[in-house]
């Protein structure tokens, strides 16, 4: 069991003397304390109810008691805090699951040549042996290169086969970072805002594959993001293209948000050959 940081506010505000309506204390642990008597009922006119604190030093034993709370002010503030640690929580209540803890922040990188950063302040080559990730966690402090494009790939098959995928990048010193899992996402964009690196993104061509790269990263990273379209596109849709991806997104997609020229020859060939292609095609050719 443990406290709800809304009761908890509730507690204080009692705890520093103040009357709250028995309206707004509906909770399980209310009516025990009241039987205990560290709360009292007291009538306000003929039917409302108000709960006060009969005792604060009766209800800091009772939560040291129940949920090994010592300070109900610090176990409060701790709840606020926005970077919230398990070790952080055991030392306010023995309880390390009583908030939600993402213990593993980040996102995947991986590379088909070794990459130089900086990790902590200290030089870090990006290089994963193959049929292997690399898990960045601290990202506030993973520094690329200013020489290095950050390419953002949708599809963890591509990811994971990047090497087979080089002549697609033989441009540019690459450093490419996964969108899955997804909900790693929001740390890669936060990264991505903080970096001055270029980001490329390569994703589905097909409407979803442009929505994604619209709503995701275009809207939060501005002009230094840009949609990969390769020189080969137009055989390439055209020869492993599918139908089906066209017929199914077209009518959901909003032409108007679109201002990339690159895009914007991409929906046209989406558009005259009528299919759209998956980025997994690039793997299996």
């Amino acid at each position: 069991m443990k406290l709800s940081k809304s009761l908890a506010i509730k507690l204080m505000q009692l705890s520093n003397g103040e009357k709250i309506p028995a309206s707004k204390l509906k909770y399980p642990l209310i009516a025990e304390l009241l039987e205990e008597g560290i709360l009292v009922d007291s009538r306000s006119g003929r039917t409302k109810s108000v709960l006060s604190i009969q005792s604060s030093k009766s209800l800091q034993a009772f939560l040291l008691n129940r949920f090994s709370i010592a300070n109900l002010n610090q176990y409060i503030e701790t709840l606020n805090t926005e970077d919230l640690s398990r070790s952080i929580l055991v030392q306010v209540a023995s309880n390390s699951k009583i908030s939600t803890v993402r213990t593993f922040k980040g996102f995947l990188v991986n590379s088909f040549e070794p990459v130089a950063t900086t990790l902590n302040g200290t030089a870090f080559l990006v290089q994963p042996p193959s049929g292997t990730f690399q898990f960045i966690h601290e990202f506030e402090k993973f520094i690329p290169h200013p020489d290095i494009t950050i390419v953002g790939v949708e599809n963890s098959e591509n990811f994971s086969q990047i090497n087979r995928q080089r002549h697609l990048f033989e441009d540019l010193h690459p450093l490419f970072v996964s969108r899955y899992p997804q909900n790693q996402s929001k740390d890669l964009i936060k990264w991505l805002q903080t970096i001055p690196n270029n980001y490329l993104h390569f994703g589905d061509f097909d409407f979803a594959g442009i929505g994604i790269y619209l709503h995701e990263y275009k809207r939060y990273l501005g002009s230094k993001a840009h949609f990969f379209v390769p020189d080969t596109i137009e055989t390439m849709l055209s020869k492993y293209g599918k139908r089906g991806l066209y017929d199914n997104q077209k009518m959901n997609f909003e032409a108007e948000q679109v201002q990339e020229e690159e895009i914007l020859k991409l929906i046209k060939l989406m558009h005259q050959y009528k299919k759209g292609l998956e980025q997994e095609a690039f793997i299996r050719q």
